[in-house]
């Protein structure tokens, strides 16, 4: 182990490790990957549904065999690898301090450093659900690792909480295996994760899905014996008189993604309020020199194969890096109307650069029509595309090229992202 690399990836998830193996092909000399768990794949380890793979590598893969195909591709490499190492703390000045059981105390430092630490679920806290405290509350990711990796069923009878993707395939996956799940709820009035986990989970299943309804009251003393459901209107009031009883033993909380940004925080990386996230530029660089962040990190996607070539695209970046600053002159990219988040949310106004890079945003509200969508720039539409729909759950990705810049004036300093229905 260095007390220097070029490059270090904290995170060995799809993120991190497509942005170890990119810096590796880019010149990065000393590249090091650091992992809190025992082994490289992060939370696709656990997935074992398929649905990963088709836009890199045009096949239809489970979770642990998509982590696979990078993680053979590591281990083929120098790359060094700390596997069940927490990261403490890291500085502006590109500091690492972390430990492990094997090595103690360790202190490191690296000329770049890729943020791809991924995200973690909102709690029953977080929501805020009222009633009592008994046993039987599990996030969907938890009781994902319990039924796939430790073989454990958590309950019998089942309520899901929020349509989440990960809600939706762990409904289907109990029903597998022998449980009653007797409703999925959903406090918005659309659907929050893809529409194909609706079809082949819930869908094909008979499994209820009730949107615009959430959980009044928890019941249950020891054991969670049942819940009580409630509509509500569109600024999320309960309306009375539309109470329900379900009894279950279990209630999975589906209830999204938040980017684990805690060691950004401490490094003064700005975030956006809207994601959550760093704020990045078209290379992944974040508003401290030197430091980069890639997939879920950054913002929650939908597709694991874009949070893999984001995590390239950071990758390049960190190893290209040459200790200095960020361009001075940047366009700030932002969300128009019907437009809810975006990254990047800057692009570097370096002309002499030729790179393509994607747009990645999702919009606020549902469009089951045809829609355009339209990038102003000084008050005039300069690039648009059109699409058959558009939903808040499918995240839209257009690429780019650096052709787009070559269009642009001077004084633009910012573009705007619209989504208008036709």
């Amino acid at each position: 182990m260095r007390d220097l690399y070029d490059v270090v990836v904290i995170g060995g998830g799809p993120a991190g490790l497509a942005s170890a193996l990119e810096a590796r092909k880019s010149g990065a000399n000393h590249v090091l990957i650091i992992e809190r768990n025992e082994e490289l794949g992060g939370i696709l380890l656990q997935c074992i549904h398929n649905g990963f793979g088709s836009v890199i590598f045009k096949k239809d893969y489970p979770g642990p065999l998509y982590a696979y195909q990078f993680v053979e591709e590591v281990l083929k490499t120098d790359i060094e690898i700390l596997t069940d190492t927490m990261v403490l703390d890291i500085t502006s000045t590109r500091k690492i301090y972390a430990n492990n059981i094997k090595n103690g105390f360790i202190e490191m430092e690296a000329k770049a450093i890729v943020l791809a630490m991924g995200c973690r679920e909102r709690t029953r806290a977080q929501i805020k659900i009222p009633g009592t405290r008994p046993a039987g509350f599990y996030n969907a990711g938890t009781v994902q690792r319990m039924v796939n990796i430790e073989g454990v069923i958590p309950g019998k009878e089942f309520v899901v909480l929020g349509s989440g993707d990960i809600g939706m395939i762990m409904a289907r996956r109990l029903t597998l295996e022998g449980c009653m799940v007797k409703r999925v709820l959903e406090a918005m009035p659309y659907l929050t994760g893809l529409r194909r986990n609706y079809v082949q989970c819930l869908q094909d299943f008979n499994i209820q899905l009730n949107t615009g309804t959430t959980i009044k009251k928890i019941i249950g003393k020891n054991r969670l014996t049942g819940v009580e459901t409630v509509r509500v209107d569109e600024s999320m009031a309960p309306i009375q008189g539309t109470e329900e009883l379900i009894s279950c033993d279990t209630l999975i909380l589906s209830v999204g993604l938040i980017p684990e940004n805690e060691l950004s925080r401490k490094a003064g990386i700005e975030l956006d309020p809207l994601t959550g996230g760093p704020f990045v530029d078209e290379t992944m660089s974040t508003n401290i020199p030197g430091i980069f962040a890639a997939g879920n990190v950054v913002t929650i996607y939908d597709l694991v194969d874009y949070v893999s070539l984001a995590g390239r695209t950071a990758g390049v970046s960190a190893a290209k890096y040459s200790n200095q600053h960020l361009p001075s002159d940047t366009i700030i990219i932002k969300p128009g109307n019907n437009v809810r988040t975006l990254i990047p949310q800057r692009i570097s106004l370096n002309k002499d650069n030729e790179y393509e890079f994607h747009l990645e945003f999702r919009v606020s509200r549902i469009f089951d029509k045809k829609v355009v969508v339209n990038i102003i720039g000084n008050q005039k539409v300069i690039k648009s595309i059109k699409l058959n729909y558009a939903r808040p759950a499918e995240m839209i990705t257009w690429k780019l090229s650096s052709d787009l810049l070559k269009t642009l004036g001077p004084r633009t300093k910012e573009l705007i992202i619209e989504v208008v229905e036709l």
